[in-house]
């Protein structure tokens, strides 16, 4: 199955988008922010706080040796990207919301593989709390990964979706 020309460049833009979103924000945030600074912006709700995430979603796998999580993040990471490409295309020229779906976490995933070949280490810094409740920093790129997962479950729950 190939996959269309329209459908190759939703892939593309959607995936680039959020990947260039989520570096450039990387960047301002390394640039201006000293690690482990915080900078207030709504007061007892948000704050852009620079912190280097060594695991994964939550903090995964961050008492691990740093070679183990190199090696598992870079090998899971690279197997997903593979996995959601060809699941891109698969969905791509018949399920536009699916695939774009599947575009969001790949443009997410990419993000974040970018930050562990850089840096061994993800970038995190969107800091939301309530009192001394706080959810764990994330980004951008993050935040595509879970709205494109959230809509997979939506497609896979609802719309019975068969690849």
């Amino acid at each position: 199955m190939d996959i269309s020309v329209k459908s190759m460049t939703r892939l593309v833009l959607i995936s680039g988008a959020i990947t260039a979103a989520d570096q450039a924000a990387k960047k301002m945030v390394t640039g201006s922010i000293a690690l482990y600074d915080t900078v207030p912006v709504i007061p007892g709700l948000f704050n852009i706080t620079h912190i280097l995430n060594p695991g994964g979603a939550f903090g995964l796998f961050a008492g691990h040796s740093p070679e183990f999580r190199q090696f598992f993040f870079l090998f899971v990471s690279t197997l997903v990207a593979c996995l959601l490409l060809w699941f891109y295309k698969k969905t791509a020229d018949t399920h536009v919301w699916l695939s774009s779906a599947f575009a969001c976490i790949f443009g997410g995933a990419v993000g974040n593989l970018i930050d562990r070949f850089r840096f061994g280490r993800v970038v995190d810094f969107l800091d939301f709390y309530i009192a001394s409740w706080h959810w764990p920093a994330f980004n951008i790129a993050d935040s595509f990964i879970c709205i494109g997962m959230a809509l997979f479950v939506y497609y896979v729950v609802f719309k019975q979706v068969e690849f």
